[in-house]
């Protein structure tokens, strides 16, 4: 697991506090998949429409909770 800040780290924590529906794995995916969709390279030509389409699903299942 990656080390975070601790300001960041105890941010995640009170938001988990306060919406036990959301794990700390579900935020991280969530977060993880939408700055990977954001930031994806503007040649189509580099990412296979398939990895696209998995991060999409990802970010889709965290939002909603979704566990296949």
């Amino acid at each position: 697991m990656a080390e975070i800040p601790e300001e960041l780290n105890d941010a995640l924590q009170q938001y988990l506090d306060r919406n036990p529906a959301w794990s700390q794995h579900r935020v991280f995916c969530a977060a993880l998949s939408l700055f990977l969709m954001q930031n994806r390279p503007s040649d189509p030509q580099t990412l296979a429409a398939k990895g696209d389409r998995d991060i999409n699903r990802i970010y889709l299942d965290a939002l909603f909770d979704y566990v296949p």
